[in-house]
């Protein structure tokens, strides 16, 4: 009788912890066959202390395009991802519902310094991956890309929706000063989302 009361005790929170989200109904976005349609992707660019890396990110600024983000997505190319513009400054949670691929989150002020990176955010997670700081936007890109290519914390993002995109004159001229304020070599201080091994 004990092992049973054991049992059915598991079974009844096991079910609960394991619940999913319900479908989501034909037409919210949120549902495989709903058509969102983000426009033209846009150039991001990233200056890092290794250069400058350049992102062809889809735009998500309505609440529409922010709820599909990139779900159902089965790959994404290193120079692709997703910006998404909150279009005014409060701290966000993300969450990975639908989304078949792992995902670095990039947190962004609206100056448009990264505060925060989350990597490998796992695929299908309810899990609430929350900004911890006032955000303008948040830029999503492939899983383990921000570690690959040396995004960090303290980086500059550079797009309309922050006011700071620069001509090729002032880019030279802002590359030289950024050397004299380099963020620290490591990536101690990006959270790593990947599940546990």
């Amino acid at each position: 009788m004990r092992l049973f009361l054991i049992s059915a005790a598991f079974a009844l929170f096991a079910s609960a912890a394991f619940a999913q989200v319900p479908p989501a109904p034909v037409g919210d976005p949120a549902h495989p066959d709903t058509v969102v349609d983000f426009g033209t992707a846009e150039s991001v660019t990233i200056e890092t202390d290794d250069g400058v890396v350049a992102i062809s990110a889809l735009i998500a600024d309505s609440d529409r395009e922010r709820q599909r983000g990139l779900m159902f997505r089965s790959d994404l190319a290193d120079d692709e991802g997703m910006l998404f513009d909150y279009e005014e400054v409060q701290t966000v949670s993300m969450w990975m519902r639908n989304t078949e691929i792992a995902l670095d989150l990039i947190f962004i002020s609206d100056s448009g310094e990264i505060l925060k990176i989350i990597a490998n955010a796992q695929p299908y997670s309810l899990r609430s991956l929350p900004s911890d700081f006032p955000v303008l936007g948040v830029l999503e890109v492939r899983g383990s890309l921000a570690r690959d290519v040396g995004i960090r914390p303290g980086d500059i993002v550079r797009h309309a929706i922050f006011d700071n995109v620069i001509g090729p004159e002032e880019a030279d001229d802002d590359m030289e000063e950024s050397d004299e304020d380099s963020v620290p070599e490591n990536n101690d201080d990006v959270e790593d989302a990947s599940p546990e091994q």
